[in-house]
């Protein structure tokens, strides 16, 4: 599995946990910068000199002006460090060049100076961390899809947090004294509180069912390279086989061997370590073989690989892919020697219908065996024949798209007998692959034409890529892979924007994101004065909404915009005391704008006609008490309007100041939909969360299952294939669960192009998932086969259909899982049978 850098796009789960360990270091420096600026030299210690704590004070002043800026220069870092770490690291490769003497350049006094700082932030850091950061990287090591947890690949360590955060200090201040003190007291505060900051991380990676990796140690047994635990065999293999030269399926003393063995001491078995190593053709070494494998293994792998891409190449010919008609499974495999990979078969040897194309594998079983070595790789051959009967007679793949599945018989089985990790694995490329392209296929009701026929297309052009390379390279699945995800993130993108659905609702996003930065922004700015506490509130999280609003639409210079900010410098001011009676009359003055400046503001943003009553109901009163109180003087009046016309007066952020990490708040549909102009909801299909009666009961849509298996997840199937003395464990490792197919964590793990079942209209729709914002706030559907319905809502509102069980994916399980399930009880049934 490639590392979360490489895929396109990043996966929702991994999108999610990062967003959280962001969002959670993000919470902490803002906490740690409030506790400093607050009291950051208040204390005066005994072995301080005056000069030190002048500087104290001074550097608490400048931090506290600064607060927005720290905040903002933080996150910026943060975002640029985590994002290069998640790059693709690329072999470093030295090279010689002739240099002549104007290329050197010398590095600068106050950069090494400041590398050495931010290197000691992060030490202090780390020593305090030590085993929260240890816990943290088996969690990350799961989310990157890393071979091993590896604090190095972490980008959350603390030498990050330690960069970020002396880059964030920088913006303080330009005296080196204060950047140097600065330094010392955030390095003391964040290794004082990061501790809590790394477990609540490794929490809320727990609650997303997020699994850490662990390092094992497997003890061998037995010559050779066998090992304790699960065996391989298969119960349908004659005992004659022993007769050309395997080794004896009987132990002769001692447990049953773990791992059976090929000549050339490769080994397979079940393994719920790291995602599969590469196989490789001729006498290459293969993971869990000798470094040095025999001459006579050597040819025979030579012998066997040899044999599959020849059949491969034979069975791929452009055009001979259709089905004939009438064609029996029989009839169909003696193409195979002609070159054709023939016709689907209604009735096979053993009692499958409904192929719907040749068994490769089947067809050619005795060849395989031949050219194999070892009662292992027997068994494999059987185990993924039988693996294929269920795959090509899936009823919810398309015929179209089984076929090209079926192209990958060969290749399959080759990953299968070199790389164990294929049958334990849900995240094996391959399996990965194989389960995309046919959960893909099921959103389209037609390949004949549009973007069916083209999705079609581009499968083919991949499977022929593999086909013809080296197909027992794991990764050379993986890079199709992400090549066949970034073509559906294009051709779906391409559907909605023509539409002018993506702009709109990127619009719409980024003042949203634009929205919760500046409320941080305001609410550091406004901690320091002494306000009521719903004006601590109102300010920050409801007016800054139309301070951007106006800003965005209007300009930063608009009238309207001048006004808003007036009007919360004049909100505050209302509610101080005015003895006075020139600060009466003021105040009486300046009520009416003020008011109709508010009801204008909240009317912009939507906000609900109850909290507009509720805030009304505490501002009035408060007016009134304002008249009583006793004056303040001209001095801190006018220190106290000057104070709130350079809060107001910051610039709202602009849109090319967003950075990746910068969240999302969560807006109530409703609210939300205020936003939107009547044409621009019609033109993003803009469901309301007054659309769907949430009171109601959803019936079951039996249509949803009528491909699964109802019996695919019985309890009590044995996962074991056997001979005596030879086991092949084919189940799935229990530390990669299944992805969710409905309920809340649904949420979290919807695919693009993927197609899902949603309740809408009392009744059930079919939809493809078209787009996800940048942010995942809005989430955008197509419906229909010719004249495509567009269908956007927002996070909550998906989340809300997922919760109620409106909202589900259409298969119950992937493909490659379904067909093992199947093919667990059919080759136990065969078991049984040459038992007896």
């Amino acid at each position: 599995m490639p590392p979360v850098s490489e895929m396109t796009p990043i996966e929702p789960r991994v999108r999610v946990a990062l967003d959280a360990a962001m969002s959670q270091i993000r919470a902490t420096l803002i906490e740690v910068a409030r506790e400093l600026s607050d009291t950051m030299g208040t204390v005066p210690q005994a072995h301080q000199s005056g000069s030190e704590r002048e500087l104290l004070n001074s550097a608490r002043f400048e931090l506290r002006r600064a607060l927005p800026a720290l905040h903002q220069a933080f996150d910026t870092a943060l975002a640029e460090r985590v994002t290069k770490e998640l790059r693709p690291r690329a072999e470093a490769i030295r090279t010689l060049a002739a240099t002549d003497w104007q290329s050197l350049t010398l590095v600068d006094e106050s950069e090494v100076e400041g590398q050495m700082f931010a290197k000691r932030l992060g030490q202090q850091i780390w020593h305090a961390c030590e085993p929260e950061l240890r816990d943290l990287a088996s969690y990350m090591g799961t989310v990157l899809r890393a071979d091993r947890p590896d604090q190095e690949r972490n980008p959350y360590r603390a030498d990050a947090v330690g960069d970020a955060l002396y880059q964030a200090i920088q913006v303080v201040s330009t005296e080196a004294q204060t950047r140097k003190l600065l330094a010392r007291e955030f390095g003391q505060a964040m290794a004082h509180a990061m501790p809590g900051c790394y477990a609540q991380i490794v929490r809320s990676l727990q609650a997303l069912g997020i699994q850490p990796m662990s390092m094992t140690v497997r003890q061998v047994e037995g010559p050779g390279n066998q090992l304790p635990g699960v065996n391989s065999g298969y119960a349908t293999l004659s005992s004659t086989r022993s007769q050309r030269g395997d080794f004896d399926p009987t132990p002769t003393s001692g447990p049953a061997p773990a791992y059976g063995t090929r000549s050339g001491g490769s080994s397979y078995g079940n393994s719920s370590g790291s995602g599969g190593g590469s196989g490789h053709g001729g006498g290459a070494s293969r993971p869990g073989a000798p470094s040095q494998l025999g001459s006579g293994a050597a040819l025979a792998d030579a012998q066997l690989m040899q044999l599959l891409r020849r059949l491969t190449a034979v069975a791929s010919r452009p055009g001979e892919l259709d089905p004939g008609p009438g064609s029996r499974y029989g009839a169909a495999a003696s193409l195979l020697g002609g070159g054709a990979l023939g016709a689907a078969a209604p009735m096979s040897a053993d009692g499958l219908t409904g192929l719907m194309a040749v068994n490769l594998i089947r067809a050619h079983r005795e060849e395989l065996l031949q050219a194999s070595t070892g009662k292992l790789d027997h068994m494999v051959i059987d185990v993924v024949g039988s693996l294929f009967d269920q795959i090509l007679s899936d009823s919810r793949v398309p015929p179209q798209m089984a076929r090209q599945i079926a192209r990958l018989q060969l290749p399959v089985l080759r990953v299968a007998l070199n790389d164990a990790t294929f049958f334990s694995s849900r995240r094996h490329p391959v399996r990965r692959f194989v389960n995309r392209i046919a959960s893909l296929a099921c959103a389209f009701d037609d390949f004949d034409d549009g973007p069916g026929r083209q999705f079609l297309a581009r499968v083919r052009e991949l499977v022929q890529e593999i086909v013809d390379g080296d197909f027992d390279q794991i990764e050379l699945y993986g890079a199709k892979l992400a090549e066949l995800e970034g073509f559906i993130a294009d051709q779906t993108h391409e559907q909605v924007r023509d539409e002018g659905t993506v702009s709109t609702l990127g619009t719409k996003e980024a003042e949203l994101r634009l929205q919760q930065r500046y409320m941080l922004q305001l609410r550091a700015s406004l901690m320091p004065l002494a306000l009521p506490d719903y004006l601590q509130d109102f300010l920050p999280q409801v007016w800054s909404q139309a301070l951007v609003l106006a800003s965005n639409r209007d300009g930063a210079d608009s009238e309207r915009s001048l006004r808003y900010r007036r009007a919360a410098r004049d909100l505050v001011m209302s509610v101080q005391p005015k003895g006075s009676p020139a600060l009466r009359k003021k105040f009486l003055m300046q009520l009416p704008p003020l008011m109709k400046a508010l009801k204008e503001g909240m009317a912009l943003i939507g906000w609900p006609e109850p909290a507009q009553r509720e805030f009304f109901a505490k501002l009035l009163p408060a007016h009134a008490e304002s008249l009583k109180a006793p004056p303040q003087s001209e001095l801190d009046h006018n220190m106290m309007v000057k104070q709130l016309e350079n809060i107001f007066n910051i610039p709202v952020p602009a849109s090319e100041a967003l950075s990746p990490s910068d969240p999302v708040p969560e807006v109530d549909a409703e609210v939300l939909a205020k936003r939107f102009t009547a044409e621009e909801a019609e033109r993003v299909g803009l469901v309301m969360e007054s659309a769907v009666d949430w009171s109601g009961t959803v019936d079951i849509d039996l249509g949803a299952d009528a491909g699964a298996d109802s019996s695919d997840s019985m309890p009590g199937d044995s996962d074991i294939v056997s001979l005596p003395g030879i086991d092949i464990d084919i189940a799935l490792s229990s530390a990669e669960p299944p992805e969710p197919t409905r309920g809340p964590q649904l949420m979290d793990h919807v695919k693009l192009g993927f197609a899902y079942q949603m309740h809408l209209k009392d009744e059930w729709q079919k939809v493809r998932l078209a787009h996800v914002s940048a942010a995942r706030s809005f989430f955008v559907f197509t419906r229909g086969k010719k004249h495509q319905e567009t269908i956007s809502m927002t996070a909550r509102m998906l989340a809300r259909m997922c919760e109620t069980n409106r909202f589900r994916a259409v298969e119950s399980a992937y493909l490659m899982e379904r067909a093992t399930q199947r093919a667990r009880r059919q080759l136990a049934a065969l078991g049984t049978s040459t038992r007896h």
